[in-house]
């Protein structure tokens, strides 16, 4: 140990010092912060303030001041420190980690933790001083060594794994021996040291598996409930991880895991089990061992989703009030991001073309809804025991689908007409969980639940009529659209669709509406949400409601608080998106433009909640077309006027000194998204705008197509390309100027998953120009076809895979270029033919399909050898069409009959490759 002594009078000054620190007084905080200052230059600073840490005949909480205060200055200032000094404060702190004040020992243990955060080989033998003690008779001892264990282990755990296996392996061994200790301290310590090495699959963990799994198998019943706590912790990543090792008692462990979830004196250690049976159900091969276990399983989670009684004595004052007059607090808003626009396709596949089916959504995830208040339910932003308890429902019925209703319908049906509202409540949960993985099974029961929800929405209770909203917007689409199975067994005519239509959507829309100005702001916040839901399915099955609808958001405009605001917002753009051009009648324009108009002029351009009444604003001007002409120049102008400011103060912040919070690029990406969208509605209407507004649009695109963020030059792509839709001649003297940056975008330059949108809108807007320029097109298609055939074939640098989304913006642009320049891109057709095919097969069939389809045929003629090895590829992709012109057809059955005869003997074998499905399609159409 280091001889260095401090001197007495600064070690009195900075333990005076310390002990102010906690001071109220500004006068006295000052003081300490001028002193602290001049003491931080001293080298020895770091030996003084673990000097104070020792220090016995302080209080605890003084010396624990001073080792966080250590830590910190350890964080920033270690690699300048002198080694004595250094060396001297290891001493110091291994001895304090033993000491018998918990808040030191706690320090001690932080201490160590940053020291070795920084690299294991800065303090290697600090793991066996601290292994030793635990060994110690003395329980402060332990404790305060496995303290600092916990933090390295979860701090270290992979350096631990990866730089010291051997010593891994031995200090697991040690702390399963802890399991058992009297100290519950140390025993939830040793779980949870060993718990951070499951994820990873250490060596050291896995050779001590058998006895990792039996020593909690032993703690299942402790008394404590952070032991509880933490041995649920391990079962859920053992399950995740390790299933086989649960497989041998998993009777056991399902008991446990029961008797954890069900015990409502503890949500902590409850909400860890419920982890369990959500990470259970998500696991595909333990599905039939899961299966058994349902009518035990589902009672608890029903239990788990009525609202706990601490719940509700935050919930049940608010939820009870009429307080829609009551204005939001900023904490009552959570920060809102704009997604910028990114150009996709619809899919459909070829089973639902078959059923006439509407398509679905391959990137749903059932689970992670929950996350973001899905409930309706916003009281706690954390995870709790009832959104964990109801997203494990929600699994269950996807993994089970109808196999579950005999063990849920019972209970379900106990819920829903329970006396008390608490019960009822928690039953129209359960049933919205359910909807998507249950809704065959669930249908015969709808025509008599439908009702039963709807007036539900009239319930006394704030809470029921909020989550009867959220409950009705996941089985909407059956009151309106009702599957194939079912129109065919009850609404087999037009007639009885109607009839359909008129028992359940019209009382739906009509009384959701009631709800959405309602005086509970959380009612109004569900019914809103679930009113948009319904606009999504609906969609033009709206039109006998829309004069309804719109009065309705009208009001709302003058009712709601600025939270909800944000919600009104998306039910309008989504309306605009749903029903398009029936809102261009007058009465309409007249109702929706006006509460719109007025909030425009209200608030400011660089405030965050001008966000949402942009993205509405956006969807408002595609559905009204031309008819938004009245509003247009206004919001073009505020539009560049918002993008050149921010572009400006990024440029040179210090010209705004005036200017505290930086604006950041989001106001950018939101008002280039609003170009877009009227660019969209107005058509060539909007070329005035485009070329007589300052700062012009035209010069601004530059800057944003160059920006360091991607969300900016993905929106800066996407207007790009709405404009050569919609005011090509006043774009096409700047093309020069647009293309090389275009054809520079085309390529993953690294790994950044922001990157893919930016490419898959300069893909689109290239084919977008491409069709405009026709033969002019022709200088750049060289460049454009080596970055984009790369694209489509999966060529790119560090084995970077091409998204879904971008192959098939790249084969449409492909397919675009082949259509104006045949003669520069067939040649090239037996390189992606195959690929391109790939992409195409199963997007909806429209008019960008068909253009890119088009311009394959002319290449076709041009190059027919090019197809012959691809030949299975281009007949699966021309069958799968649906809905095509009859141009396009006759342009198939021209090169399809061409093949037949043309090729002679080489047609056979060509034929036989295609699948007899495919055959006989091509067949019926095109008499093969």
């Amino acid at each position: 140990m280091s001889s260095w002594q401090p001197r007495a009078e600064d070690l009195q000054l900075l333990v005076q010092l310390l002990k102010d620190s906690t001071s109220s007084d500004n006068t006295v905080q000052n003081n300490v912060r001028q002193q602290l200052e001049t003491f931080t230059k001293i080298p020895e600073y770091p030996n003084y303030l673990a000097c104070v840490m020792a220090m016995v005949e302080l209080e605890a909480s003084t010396r624990a001041i001073a080792g966080l205060t250590l830590k910190n200055y350890l964080r920033v200032h270690i690699a300048n420190m002198q080694s004595a000094a250094l060396e001297f404060v290891k001493s110091v702190v291994v001895r304090v980690v033993s000491d018998d004040q918990e808040p030191v020992r706690a320090a001690a243990g932080s201490i160590i933790t940053t020291i070795l955060s920084l690299g294991l080989a800065l303090w290697p033998e600090v793991l066996n001083v601290l292994v030793q003690l635990i060994d110690s008779p003395q329980i402060d001892a332990v404790e305060g060594a496995f303290g600092a264990l916990q933090k390295i282990c979860e701090d270290s755990a992979r350096q631990l794994d990866n730089e010291q296996p051997q010593a891994l392996g031995f200090m697991i061994q040690k702390f399963l021996q802890h399991f058992s200790s009297p100290s519950w301290k140390v025993r939830a310590a040793a779980i949870q040291c060993c718990n951070q090495f499951v994820v990873m699959h250490s060596q050291g963990l896995m050779v001590n598996m058998e006895a990792y799994v039996q020593g909690l198998y032993e703690r299942a019943g402790d008394e404590d409930p952070h032991v509880r706590k933490n041995v649920c912790q391990a079962m859920v990543m053992i399950l995740e991880n390790v299933p086989e090792a649960l497989i041998p008692q998993l009777d056991n462990v399902v008991k446990f895991m029961l008797y954890c979830t069900d015990k409502q004196a503890d949500d902590e250690v409850a909400l860890e089990a419920c982890e369990f049976w959500l990470s259970f159900a998500e696991q595909d091969q333990l599905r039939d061992n899961l299966e058994k276990y349902l009518p035990d399983v589902i009672p608890v989670l029903l239990k788990g989703m009525v609202y706990a009684e601490d719940d509700l004595i935050i919930l049940i004052q608010e939820a009870e009030a009429d307080d829609a007059a009551v204005p939001d607090g900023p904490q009552d808003i959570k920060p809102r991001h704009h997604k910028a626009r990114a150009h996709a396709f619809e899919h459909e596949s070829s089973a639902q073309q078959a059923a006439g089916g509407a398509d679905g959504n391959e990137d749903d995830d059932s689970e992670s809804d929950w996350d973001e208040d899905e409930d309706g339910e916003d009281v706690y932003n954390e995870w709790n025991l009832r959104k964990c308890s109801a997203a494990a429902l929600d699994v269950f019925a996807t993994v089970y689908e109808n196999d579950l209703l005999p063990y849920l319908l019972p209970r379900l049906k106990e819920e829903l007409f329970h006396q008390e509202w608490v019960h009822r409540e928690c039953g129209i949960l359960a049933l919205g969980a359910i909807a998507e993985g249950c809704l065959p099974g669930m249908m015969p029961h709808l025509p008599q639940l439908v009702p039963h929800l709807i007036s539900c929405l009239r319930d006394a209770q704030p809470l029921v009529r909020a989550i009867t909203c959220w409950t009705l917007g996941r089985y909407a689409g059956w009151t309106v659209e009702p599957p194939v199975t079912w129109r065919n067994q009850f609404c087999q005519t037009d007639e009885l669709l109607h009839q359909h239509r008129d028992t359940y959507f019209k009382p739906l829309v009509l009384t959701l509406l009631q709800n959405v100005l309602d005086n509970n702001k959380r009612v109004q916040e569900a019914a809103c949400s679930a009113l948009a839901t319904v606009e999504e399915d609906a969609t033009t099955h709206l039109a006998p409601f829309l004069e309804a609808i719109l009065s309705t958001l009208s009001m709302a405009f003058g009712k709601y608080q600025d939270k909800n605001l944000l919600i009104l917002y998306d039910a309008v753009g989504t309306l605009a998106d749903s029903v398009g051009g029936l809102l261009r009648e007058e009465r309409f324009i007249h109702i929706l433009m006006g509460p719109l108009h007025h909030k425009w002029q209200m608030i400011q351009d660089m405030e965050r909640g001008i966000f949402p009444l942009f993205e509405c604003m956006s969807s408002v001007a595609v559905a009204l077309g031309p008819h938004f002409a009245p509003f247009s120049a206004d919001v073009w102008q505020r539009c560049l006027r918002i993008i050149q400011f921010t572009l400006q103060y990024h440029q040179n912040p210090q010209a705004y000194p005036t200017i505290h919070e930086e604006p950041d690029k989001d106001f950018i990406v939101v008002s280039l998204d609003l170009l877009s969208g009227v660019a969209q509605g107005m058509g060539e209407q909007v070329q005035p705008l485009v070329s007589q507004f300052q700062p012009p649009v035209l010069s601004i695109l530059p800057v944003c197509m160059h920006d360091n963020i991607s969300a900016v030059r993905q929106s800066a792509f996407a207007l790009l390309g709405d404009l050569a839709i919609s005011a090509f001649p006043v774009l096409k003297p700047h093309l020069n100027q647009y293309l090389p940056e275009l054809i520079d975008q085309l390529q993953f330059k690294n790994d950044d998953p922001t990157e893919v949108s930016v490419i898959n809108n300069a893909a689109w807007a290239s084919g977008e120009i491409a069709l405009k320029y026709e033969g002019e097109m022709a200088n750049w298609i060289p460049n454009l076809l080596e970055r984009l055939v790369r694209l489509l074939n999966n060529r790119n640098p560090d084995q970077i895979v091409t998204p879904k989304a971008v192959r098939e913006n790249a084969a449409i642009t492909i397919g675009r270029l082949g259509f104006v320049c045949p003669e520069l891109v067939a040649p090239h057709l037996s390189t992606f033919i195959a690929a391109w095919c790939e992409a195409l097969r199963d997007i909806r069939d429209n008019l960008e399909k068909e253009s890119a389809f088009q311009g394959l045929c002319r290449m076709i003629k041009l190059n027919p050898n090019g197809v012959i090895d691809s030949f299975v590829y281009f007949c699966d992709a021309v069958a799968l069409w649906q809905r095509l012109s009859p141009e396009l057809k006759k342009e198939f059955e021209t090169i399809l009959v061409g093949f037949k005869t043309g090729f002679g003997a080489q047609w056979e074998p060509m034929w036989n490759n295609v699948p007899l499905h495919i055959k006989q399609r091509l067949h019926d159409r095109y008499g093969l």
